[in-house]
């Protein structure tokens, strides 16, 4: 993803990191990722740890995290989602924080069955509370080849892509009461799991096993954060996405896309807000 710098951030910079070590990871699921569960559903297919894959059956599912914890970061992968009947799975890329009060920032891909379309779920929890989501049908078949998935976190806003195209931008709110992941360190996840209950047309569509085992594929994972060690954080101070906005053209993109891609938007949503939409939204 091309980054600009805005206004600059670096009296925060100085005051929340002094520590001066930058942290980059260049894509090796070896070096940087734990299977941590998945009893061997997870695999890593090559010595350069580049590619890896998550698959799913009626007994388990998959996942992987990564083994450092950030506190702000550049994260991003590319992906081959599960092809065919893919109702029932979801496969997810995400940031989180552990605790009952989580922080989180998510990438959840719910599938479908042969013929329609994957609904690409964004969602961004604070202190637990989420219920701020969107979703998209994709322009492409996201299960014929790779594309990227990028989520850019710093202190003024998150940002989506999509191979380089901004889809959301979710601004720091706070000065209107509205809670922004700050705080808490959160580590990478990915994951492939069942979620038939609910994840295609509400639970209509099942997950049809005969079709198991599901595979998804991960790779040129990249990581560019501040690493949290020992109680505090080690960020770069001239990393491009600390200061990450969205300059015009990107806004313009934001809205083409919302227009024409976007299926579901928790801002429009008076049945579920009936006193009135969030107030994120206005």
């Amino acid at each position: 993803m091309k980054s600009s710098c805005g206004t600059s951030f670096a009296f925060l910079v100085l005051f929340l990191f002094a520590a001066q070590s930058v942290s980059v990871y260049a894509g090796s699921f070896h070096k940087d990722v734990q299977i941590h569960w998945g009893d061997g559903r997870g695999k890593i297919h090559d010595s350069n740890g580049r590619l890896l894959s998550l698959s799913l059956d009626k007994s388990s599912g998959s996942g992987f995290q990564s083994k450092q914890e950030f506190l702000y970061g550049k994260a991003e992968v590319q992906m081959k989602l599960v092809p065919g009947n893919s109702a029932g799975t979801v496969t997810t890329f995400y940031l989180k924080s552990p605790g009952t009060t989580w922080d989180e920032i998510d990438f959840e891909f719910l599938g479908n069955i042969s013929g329609h379309p994957y609904t690409l779920h964004t969602n961004v929890y604070t202190k637990g509370s989420g219920d701020k989501e969107q979703q998209f049908h994709l322009w492409f078949d996201p299960t014929a080849d790779f594309h990227t998935y990028c989520i850019t976190w710093n202190p003024q806003r998150i940002i989506f892509t999509v191979d380089d195209i901004p889809i959301r931008e979710f601004k720091n709110s706070e000065s209107i009461g509205i809670p922004f992941p700050k705080n808490q360190p959160m580590r990478l996840y990915a994951s492939l799991w069942e979620a038939e209950h609910w994840a295609t047309r509400g639970g209509l569509e099942k997950t049809d096993w005969s079709k198991a085992p599901f595979t998804a594929y991960y790779r040129n994972y990249n990581v560019n954060g501040c690493v949290w060690a020992n109680g505090k954080s080690s960020c770069p101070a001239n990393a491009p996405w600390f200061t990450k906005t969205l300059d015009k053209a990107g806004q313009d993109e934001v809205k083409r896309v919302q227009g024409k891609y976007m299926v579901y938007n928790y801002c429009t949503d008076k049945k579920r807000f009936p006193r009135g939409v969030p107030r994120v939204c206005t």
